[in-house]
């Protein structure tokens, strides 16, 4: 830190969403997932002044399975996906080794990591937080302390600055749980034509190839409300580190109290399912209710599940800036889940955003 108590070495690592790629992958040269269509976002920070970085985990893989991943590329390791949970849900124990090529080749003692998680890299960068401060106690009880990644033992709160969600279904999304209401007709939901085609061959070629291992070690899994709150009850929240959650909407509420998207902003592969979410209100298998609050989406996460877990501390609006120990909710953005990547067909300007983000970020203590 210098003399104002600001920290000098901040390291912004970005990770993506479901489907998504990062820095590891020869394709993100030339489409980056971070910046898309107003290009490498990435390189335009690091030129700023801001060091950033891509880290590239499971495009379908669990929260779990991504933690372990995004730790080995942080701390240039072997991955390990722990031997209680590779047992229980069936798959190696350890994956790729990023011993020779760590994400950051600088990584000091004084350095801190800010972590900013766009869609379902939101839950991949909270639950890295919980095991890199506190470990976990399922695997040390399993391995003992002789066999087991550093990663579950914790003890690594005061690296962690702060930790930033982007359109993450936080709370789940409906996006998910409507399908599976046999009480919700979706037939009923007008929808253009070229909507449902476009979405039905999103869809299709989005479907997760299986390996073998249990459902729930898959990143759709922890996409359905009731999994998205278990998983939320087991992640803490660290009293030394900043929490910003970035929410965005891309709908517009109508008279009869529904929500439809806005079409002037929202990619035509995300209007059916938005329209779907924007009239659906039920409950989950689970018994949890969902009322008129959760229709308001960005195609394909509610804009109340992107802002605070429940039942999780939140700041109060009315505070002079950002506070340690709590959720600080940004302004809801206007734009579509993939707005704030730059764009995958409307191209959006973002890049003054996470300017003004990083900088905000960059001068707290």
């Amino acid at each position: 830190m210098d003399r104002t108590g600001k920290v000098r070495d901040l390291r912004f690592v970005f990770v993506h969403g479901l489907s998504g790629l990062g820095s590891y992958e020869k394709r993100y040269k030339t489409f980056s997932y971070w910046g898309m269509l107003g290009g490498d976002l990435i390189r335009y920070l690091n030129r700023k002044g801001f060091r950033s970085y891509a880290a590239s985990v499971a495009p379908e893989g669990s929260a779990w399975d991504r933690a372990c991943e995004l730790y080995a590329q942080i701390t240039g390791t072997l991955t390990d996906y722990g031997r209680e949970h590779s047992t229980r849900c069936g798959h190696s124990r350890y994956g790729p080794d990023f011993t020779d090529r760590p994400l950051i080749p600088d990584l000091s003692s004084d350095s801190r990591i800010v972590l900013l998680g766009h869609s379902f890299g939101g839950a991949t960068v909270r639950l890295f937080s919980e095991l890199f401060a506190n470990g976990s106690r399922e695997e040390r009880e399993y391995a003992g302390t002789d066999d087991i990644s550093a990663l579950f033992i914790g003890g690594n709160a005061d690296k962690i600055h702060s930790v930033v969600t982007l359109a993450a279904p936080t709370n789940g999304t409906t996006a998910y749980d409507l399908f599976r209401d046999s009480s919700f007709d979706t037939a009923s939901v007008p929808v253009p034509k070229a909507d449902q085609r476009v979405a039905r061959v999103f869809s299709s070629r989005r479907a997760a190839p299986r390996d073998g291992r249990i459902d729930s070690d898959y990143a759709a899994y922890d996409m359905f409300i009731d999994n998205a709150m278990e998983l939320n009850r087991r992640i803490s929240t660290l009293e030394g580190t900043y929490y910003f959650a970035v929410p965005c909407s891309a709908t517009k509420l109508q008279s009869d109290g529904t929500h439809r998207p806005v079409r002037s902003v929202m990619e035509r592969l995300y209007r059916r399912t938005s329209a779907l979410m924007g009239a659906y209100t039920g409950q989950t298998a689970g018994g949890f209710t969902i009322d008129d609050s959760w229709r308001e989406n960005d195609g394909l996460v509610n804009t109340v599940s992107a802002m605070a877990p429940m039942g999780a501390p939140v700041a109060d609006r009315t505070q002079s800036g950002p506070v340690r120990g709590c959720w600080n909710v940004m302004p809801t953005v206007f734009g579509d889940h993939m707005y704030l990547q730059g764009g995958l067909l409307k191209r959006s300007r973002i890049r003054p955003f996470y300017l003004e983000l990083l900088g905000k970020i960059s001068s707290l203590d």
